[in-house]
């Protein structure tokens, strides 16, 4: 075994166990600080702790390393409180909606959420839906289905997959703007390190790492750096990104009011 192997083996651990701490500890004080979680999307939590609930019921399956397991574990506790957090200083109603999902808020892809997923005015329903949602993987867990290969693999590729497509609200939220503003640059240097930690972990370590792990790390992992390459390019030239971003929204608003008055005419006539 090179020193390579041996550093990655030990240090790496420990990395990734204290990586939700580092990553969140200080979006928590800030909202605690300032009272206020506006700017703070919800989605994150939300997305954090189905796969680490999802990987958590893997692990009984699977028996991967006891690293990721206990990072599992680790994420759930700091997800938690900051959802806590996140919920208690929401800003108030007469904020919009009186829930700030920026970036995504304004962003939606067509469509909305049903029944208002994940946007509740109460804080109820956020603590309800983990509940059933663990309860239910619980049940199934206690029946025959579990020893299922194909159930384990499953709940492992879903789990995973979620945790990678984090990245992917925020790349998009700021194409549209074409800035990164309120994109924190202590967040993607956490993301991109801690992500390139893991990376070293799941392909140098002398442990057994299942291939969904590696599949699903290497494109968060690229997500990560594109959203450091996306951060780079607007800081460069924000004024010019964000114009020609305005100056396209404004091309689609008049070609759609154009549109709407020969409609108009063509009805008439």
């Amino acid at each position: 075994m090179g020193i390579v192997e041996v550093a990655i083996d030990y240090a790496a651990p420990f990395f990734l166990i204290s990586s939700p701490i580092t990553s969140y500890a200080d979006q928590i004080i800030s909202i605690y600080r300032t009272r206020s979680s506006t700017g703070f999307s919800l989605d994150i939590p939300l997305i954090m702790l189905v796969s680490s609930f999802l990987k958590i019921f893997y692990w009984f399956g699977e028996y991967y390393s006891a690293a990721l397991l206990v990072q599992a574990v680790v994420m759930v506790l700091v997800q938690v409180t900051l959802l806590k957090v996140a919920l208690d200083n929401r800003p108030s109603p007469g904020a919009r909606d009186g829930i700030e999902h920026v970036p995504f808020t304004g962003h939606q892809i067509g469509f909305s959420r049903p029944y208002d997923f994940w946007q509740w005015r109460n804080t109820k329903p956020y603590w309800l839906f983990l509940a059933y949602f663990n309860l239910g993987l619980l049940l199934l867990h206690l029946t025959p289905i579990s020893e299922s290969d194909t159930y384990i693999s499953i709940l492992g590729c879903v789990g995973l997959a979620v945790e990678a497509t984090l990245p992917l609200p925020q790349i998009w939220a700021n194409y549209q703007s074409g800035s990164c503003k309120g994109f924190r640059l202590s967040v993607v240097a956490a993301w991109i390190i801690g992500d390139t930690m893991k990376m070293s972990y799941f392909f140098f370590s002398t442990e057994d790492i299942p291939l969904v792990f590696k599949v699903c790390g290497v494109f968060q992992c690229a997500c990560d750096f594109f959203l450091g390459f996306q951060f780079w390019m607007y800081s460069r030239t924000p004024g010019k990104v964000a114009s020609n971003s305005h100056e396209l929204q404004e091309n689609r608003w008049e070609a759609g009011e154009k549109d709407i008055r020969m409609t108009r005419m063509s009805m008439s006539s």
